[in-house]
């Protein structure tokens, strides 16, 4: 699907200030977790973490992430040590910067209350690193037992936002607006996964509708100029995970991926890993896959990686000493 790029060229990228701003917290489970629980049932690696693995359908990845995250994410505790992990991993790739998000269905599943997986995942962000957490939901989650979670979550203490997960072709429902414009008046950031498996009309109503300004995904709007210059005049932000989209099959090849073109269109694109369990990525092989896949340059990955810094929720002071530290790692090559 990529090669690594050339030495010089992988050594900026891993010098290179970066963040992760499309990541499942239960889709990037460790998997030497799992090794602890059972050494010899994942002594291998999985097999879809070859580089041309591709998932039959989401049906079937979203199966064998659940069948494996609920063996390991049971507690609170066990949130805090995945995320641990996790979270240094990232900070040995110069990622600076994270968004993760936990999925509101893990609360009905597990019983456990969303502000001590929200608390447990927070306390898990290790110095030098800056972690802010949402909680997902699926668009047909609004029921008996989640409902009255849902409209209080926006008052959790420590929650950065709330992002839409799961399956397109599921209508909006009619919960779905109100709480976003709900979150967003109580000074939360709002997501929503579309334009995936979904066509480009999905990111239009996530625009129009939702009143997001980041897209999880999106690539699907190149199918629509008019949705892709509605995202531009917008001042949307669209976090792309290119790896999970080839490996999903939502794009054929890695050459083919709409990145290329959304980027020199100007749409502020950032670059992350979406579910590394399932997919075998890091950050750095998405920047790999970019510079050999769709020759972005050094220049342009460090445009990228400037994207993600623009959108983090921290003070201006903070989000320019990061900027200028890209600068800086660019400078050094030139």
């Amino acid at each position: 699907m990529y090669t690594t790029p050339e030495p010089t060229v992988a050594d900026f990228i891993h010098r290179l200030p970066k963040t992760e701003t499309h990541l499942h917290i239960e889709g990037a489970l460790p998997y030497e977790l799992l090794k602890q629980l059972d050494s010899a049932k994942f002594s291998e690696p999985q097999a879809c973490w070859a580089r041309d693995f591709k998932w039959k359908d989401f049906e079937t990845f979203e199966a064998h992430l659940i069948e494996h995250a609920m063996q390991w994410f049971t507690t609170p505790e066990r949130y805090h040590e995945a995320a641990t992990v996790i979270f240094n991993g990232l900070l040995k790739q110069n990622v600076r910067y994270v968004e993760t998000s936990f999925h509101a269905g893990m609360i009905e599943f597990l019983g456990i209350p969303g502000p001590e997986i929200l608390s447990a995942i927070r306390s898990a962000a290790p110095v030098g690193m800056e972690v802010r957490v949402f909680m997902g939901m699926a668009r047909n989650c609004y029921n008996e037992t989640l409902a009255p979670v849902l409209d209080k979550c926006v008052e959790w203490d420590g929650l950065a936002g709330i992002d839409l997960h799961g399956v397109e072709y599921l209508p909006l429902e009619d919960w779905t607006p109100k709480l976003w414009a709900k979150a967003r008046a109580a000074g939360l950031e709002t997501k929503a996964h579309t334009g995936e498996f979904g066509p480009a009309a999905h990111v239009r109503e996530a625009i129009e509708v939702l009143g997001v300004k980041r897209i999880q995904h999106g690539v699907r709007a190149i199918e629509d100029p008019a949705v892709v210059q509605l995202a531009i005049d917008s001042g949307v932000t669209f976090d792309v995970c290119p790896i999970s989209n080839v490996k999903l099959d939502v794009i054929e090849t890695l050459e083919q991926h709409p990145i290329r073109s959304f980027f020199d269109q100007g749409l502020r694109c950032t670059i992350s890993t979406d579910d590394p369990f399932s997919f075998g990525n890091t950050i750095a092989d998405e920047y790999h896959a970019l510079s050999s896949g769709l020759n972005f340059t050094p220049s342009e990955l460090a445009r990228l990686a400037k994207n993600g810094f623009e959108v983090a929720l921290v003070d201006s002071a903070l989000r320019d000493q990061w900027i200028a530290e890209v600068d800086g790692t660019l400078a050094s090559i030139q």
